[in-house]
């Protein structure tokens, strides 16, 4: 087995998006603080209302999917056919973007800690413009496995391979081309956690409570931690932490972004914005991804 090792850390930025929220972003912060096909990684929490509740009004996407997995608190989503999906604490919503959908994600709380990630994660030319689609997961349907150190797995996508447990536990989400792998991973004081990623996917780990350390090199609390190539991954924590690991496979296809489009060319970009403008961006219906 190949080790994998620290590469590059991208220490999480303030930033504010929607109304106003206020969020710490680490890829996406810029171009080329990307990791293909991962172009946006949020995580937003606070206990002060003031902070989140404006929330994310109506706003157009097209050409990737997001990812909102909400830790603690309640967001309703509701996109442009009405269609409403409720995110409670645990619960997990893959929205595939594809062709164009309008959505808003608005805190249904006026008091209490909302906390929670966005991932923005591209789609391959060929699937830019499929239908749209959604799937909202609530915590009981995602994969939740024991460490033999004490901690705990909980499983969004791909498979989690344990290989000093001899165990390998499936995410609800399967059989995307960019076969990602979304862990979020609790370990108690002490604990050492090997997991096996495959080679040749990108991967990256970011801790959010407490820190990890991988390899001799120590990754703190809001870094994203980008990891060099290999096929087995060792985490330790020193004290209590909970980090998520993603990983995927590379498109290796251009990246033209405006705001909430993302393409491969610029005129694709322009059409984008022409079909927003026109009232055309979006199909009739969103699909439910099966799952």
């Amino acid at each position: 087995m190949k080790e994998r090792q620290l590469k590059q850390i991208l220490p999480a930025q303030p930033v504010s998006d929607g109304a106003g929220v206020k969020i710490r972003r680490s890829l996406g912060l810029q171009p080329q603080l990307r990791l293909d096909p991962f172009l946006m990684l949020d995580c937003f929490g606070s206990d002060q209302a003031a902070d989140y509740l404006a929330g994310f009004p109506a706003h157009p996407h097209r050409g990737f999917e997001t990812v909102t997995y909400m830790l603690d608190g309640h967001m309703l989503h509701e996109d442009h056919l009405g269609n409403q999906g409720h995110l409670k604490s645990g619960g997990v919503q893959w929205m595939t973007a594809g062709s164009g959908i309008i959505h808003s994600e608005m805190p249904q709380q006026e008091s209490g800690l909302m906390r929670g990630f966005q991932l923005w994660l591209n789609l391959p030319a060929n699937e830019k413009m499929k239908d749209p689609a959604y799937v909202d997961l609530k915590p009981e349907q995602l994969s939740r496995v024991e460490l033999a150190g004490g901690g705990h797995a909980i499983v969004i996508a791909g498979n989690l391979t344990l290989p000093l447990q001899h165990k390998t536990v499936a995410g609800p989400i399967q059989g995307l081309s960019t076969e990602p792998l979304y862990v979020d991973l609790s370990f108690t004081a002490g604990e050492q956690v090997q997991l096996h990623i495959p080679s040749g996917h990108n991967a990256l780990v970011y801790p959010f409570e407490g820190e990890v350390k991988i390899g001799g090199s120590r990754v703190q609390t809001h870094q994203a931690a980008i990891l060099t190539d290999g096929d087995s991954l060792t985490i330790t924590a020193d004290a209590a932490a909970r980090v998520i690991v993603l990983a995927a496979k590379p498109i290796g296809e251009p990246v033209v972004q405006y705001g909430p489009f993302v393409m491969n060319s610029v005129a694709e970009i322009e059409q984008a914005i022409r079909d927003y403008q026109a009232g055309s961006l979006t199909k009739m219906a969103a699909g439910t991804i099966q799952v």
